[in-house]
């Protein structure tokens, strides 16, 4: 079959394999496979995201005359690949856009970038309220108490630097790891706990790095987690040293826990962060400046306590979950509710053709 169904808490879901890498036979399968799902389906609404996925789902949407078609723009791999490679990402993201009726992005930074590579034209850009696709569950992720320095024997009075998400090159785990050697010369009882999986991506990292990773006494690598909520209580600092990015959900997770930020300033990180305020930003690829942040905060109680109360009252404000689902829910009934008024019109003037006919 084509794709498979099954209920989930009210939701269809309906499976189609896909290739993360460009693979030519395999795309074709998925794209295929999506054009039947559609033609069966029959939606009035769609929203594809990633650049894959995007422009097969885009195109196939766009063959099956959906009536509203939604290019949610959740970062810009092309900016970490090669030339040649980048070319190829930009013309997929190109055509995806023009497939789609509107292109979401998710944070103004994106929004901008999308803009200056001429993705689309600018009236198709949205950015709804402050950013984010999803916000974060500011119940579930908040301050409080936490087993994981007991689980993993990290002492109660040591600083701990954290990182969530994949450890892979675009991340920046290269510069973080340089960065904490150079944090625990001034700070020797200080922890690295990485929160993340080895992925096999392109970006993947050697294995010099992994050895570095795995046999260091003062790193500690959970692997893949269900729920990061009690790793960000352990955390005194989060550093996300990323090299690209759409609008990092590590980041607002971190926030809502309380625990102050330091980003890199590259696209969708820069969003993320209120300097100076909430965290810090650094530029991306700069072992020195994140050393520098991270000792800085780590150095000064009442600057991080006052950065952690305010980056609760910060992320509770602009990403509760219920504030940003609220604001998508709300344009796309205004997208759909546009579109069945356009039919409606359309209806009344060949109703009023045949009468007069």
């Amino acid at each position: 079959m084509a794709a498979h169904g099954s209920q989930i808490a009210g939701v269809a879901a309906y499976e189609i394999p896909m290739a993360r890498a460009i693979s030519p036979v395999a795309d074709l399968i998925a794209f295929v496979r999506m054009l039947r799902l559609l033609h069966r389906l029959k939606p009035d609404i769609v929203e594809f995201s990633t650049p894959k996925a995007g422009l097969l789902g885009s195109v196939a949407a766009w063959i099956c005359r959906v009536p509203v078609r939604i290019y949610f723009l959740r970062g810009l791999r092309l900016e970490t690949v090669p030339a040649v490679k980048k070319e190829i990402l930009l013309w997929s993201e190109r055509i995806a856009a023009a497939c789609a009726h509107v292109v979401v992005a998710n944070s103004g930074s994106l929004r901008e970038r999308a803009r200056a590579l001429c993705i689309c034209r600018e009236k198709k850009l949205v950015l709804l309220g402050h950013g984010s696709s999803n916000g974060v569950d500011v119940s579930r992720f908040a301050p409080g108490g936490s087993k994981v320095r007991e689980q993993f024997r990290i002492p109660a009075n040591a600083p701990v630097i954290g990182f969530v998400g994949r450890l892979t090159g675009d991340k920046g785990i290269p510069e973080l790891l340089e960065a904490f050697a150079r944090v625990l010369r001034e700070r020797p009882k200080c922890y690295l706990l990485l929160v993340g999986w080895f992925d096999a991506a392109e970006d993947a990292l050697g294995r010099d790095l992994r050895r570095r990773i795995e046999g260091h006494p003062r790193i500690v690598c959970t692997g893949y987690v269900d729920n990061a909520a009690p790793y960000y209580r352990a955390m005194d600092l989060l550093i996300l040293p990323s090299w690209r990015e759409g609008f990092p959900n590590a980041a607002l997770e971190a926030a809502a826990s309380g625990v102050p930020v330091v980003a890199t300033a590259c696209t969708g990180s820069r969003d993320a962060v209120v300097p100076e305020r909430t965290g810090m930003l650094v530029p991306p690829g700069d072992a020195d400046a994140i050393t520098n942040a991270a000792l800085r905060i780590l150095g000064d109680d009442e600057l991080r306590g006052a950065m952690a109360e305010a980056v609760r009252k910060w992320v509770v404000n602009h990403f509760d979950q219920s504030r940003v689902l609220g604001t998508t829910v709300r344009f796309y009934r205004q997208l759909l509710n546009s579109e069945a008024s356009k039919a409606s019109v359309q209806n009344e003037a060949v109703t009023g053709l045949s009468a007069s006919l």
